[in-house]
């Protein structure tokens, strides 16, 4: 493991950047395209703004949710929001390369599942993304597991809901499991 430490969070956005950058072309070379998932929050989103400046073969690029927040669709809350404005309208990426949670839907669980199903379309199964952003909130809790929640103990299921934290419930890939889990994990904090 690689630990670097970086003076300001312009700096560690930038070379976290670069580094999902290279992922990136080296799988596109090897496979046709890259799986990325992106942790909500506040500690990609600077990342995001510079990936979009990065030379990158954008039309193999996908990119999922490795945690949603269940509001509305637009709402600021979204890390699908923040996603939206921070990559797709600054990099080449189509609509239908965001592969958004369906966290609008009633039935969250039924939703879950479909999410699962739309990540195996994507990446085959088992499912094996290529690259999982993660952040840390300034209470410890990474891609919305909280000590705690029930959903540490789901161990039949690549998505699965929270219980209620900070006011929502979020629905969260499990990116724990051998099956499922990144072929490279990148975690960046500057809160």
């Amino acid at each position: 493991m690689k630990l670097e430490v970086f003076d300001d969070a312009d700096s560690v956005a930038r070379a976290a950047a670069a580094t999902i950058a290279a992922a990136a072309r080296a799988a596109i070379t090897a496979r046709g395209r890259f799986a990325l998932a992106v942790s909500g929050g506040h500690t990609p989103w600077i990342m995001l703004r510079a990936l979009a400046e990065e030379d990158i073969p954008w039309a193999g690029v996908h990119v999922c949710q490795v945690d949603e927040r269940v509001a509305p669709d637009g709402h600021p809350d979204r890390n699908l929001t923040h996603l939206r404005e921070r990559l797709l309208h600054h990099a080449p990426l189509r609509p239908e390369q965001i592969h958004a949670m369906p966290v609008e839907t009633a039935d969250l669980q039924a939703a879950a599942t479909q999410y699962a199903l739309a990540l195996r379309e994507i990446v085959g199964s088992p499912t094996v993304l290529d690259l999982v952003h993660l952040g840390l909130g300034p209470d410890g809790h990474t891609a919305s597991l909280v000590l705690g929640d029930g959903v540490l103990d789901v161990t039949d299921a690549d998505v699965a809901l929270t219980g209620v934290y900070q006011g929502r419930r979020r629905m969260d890939v499990d990116v724990s499991d051998a099956q499922s889990r990144p072929a490279g994990t990148l975690g960046c904090d500057w809160e």
